[in-house]
This record gives C-alpha cells, structure tokens and sequence, in this order.
C-alpha cells in the first residue's frame, strides 16, 4: 500500500511540474454607458459599450487588484486561470496522498531505531513540569 501511494504522489508531481504559467484571479466582461443623451447606448435595452474584460486577483492585506485586459490577452489569461484551477486541485490532492503515506508509515524513535508504542499508549514527557508558584 504504502509503494501504490508513493507512485501515485510521483505521478501527481510529475503532473504539477508540467503545468507552465499559472496565475490566480478572475476575469469579469463589463459593459458602460458613456452618458451621452444621443448614442446608441443610451436606448433603452441597449447593453451599452463594451465588451471590457477585467482581471481581477485578491492580495492579502491589500484588498483586490487588477487591470483592464487588451482583447488580445483575454484568452491566454483565461488559459493561465485554468491552469491554477488544475495547480490548486493537484496541490489538494498531493496533500491528501503524503498525509496518507505519513499515515501508512511506522513511526521510528530517534534513539534505538525502533517502532513507538502502540496507538492508545502514554509515552510520557520528556521533562517534568515545575510546581505552580503561590500568587503574591
């Protein structure tokens, strides 16, 4: 069991190192009115200008950022936006797998080189806690 989760854990890293540019966020499609009285978007049930396409990411403790996006760019921003979504997932995943490889291995004490004690077993402190001192 434990030789099946160590190569599914190689595939998975062999899958992330070949992912390329990623970046996190969101893109949003806006469309305005520019406010004058005779353009086309200012009849009713018009969209208004547009498309504009906007990138957005949240920066911790800064709030959130981003930038207008050329027309051009929209689809490779897109793509890199997929690949973190496919990052995030194989992060989780390689998580998951080395939290059950730490699970399926037999602790091992620094010293003697043998297994620790069984699971429900005391094994003590390593030092002794000093008595509490009275309040003054």
């Amino acid at each position: 069991m434990l030789a099946e989760l160590e190569a599914r854990r190689a595939r998975l890293m062999e899958r992330l190192a070949a992912i390329g540019d990623f970046r996190r966020g969101s893109i949003s499609e806006n469309y305005r009115r520019c406010g004058k009285p005779n353009c086309a978007c200012a009849q009713p049930g018009h969209p208004g200008h547009g498309p504009r396409y906007l990138w957005t990411r949240t920066v911790a403790g800064r709030g959130t950022r981003g930038r207008q996006l050329a027309a051009g760019e929209v689809e490779k921003v897109r793509a890199e936006l997929a690949r973190y979504r496919e990052f995030a997932s194989l992060s989780e995943q390689i998580v998951e797998v080395n939290e059950a490889i730490c699970e399926a291995q037999p602790a091992v004490s620094a010293a003697g080189g043998q297994a620790l004690a069984a699971e429900g077993q005391k094994g003590g402190s390593a030092r002794r806690s000093r008595p509490k001192q009275p309040p003054r």
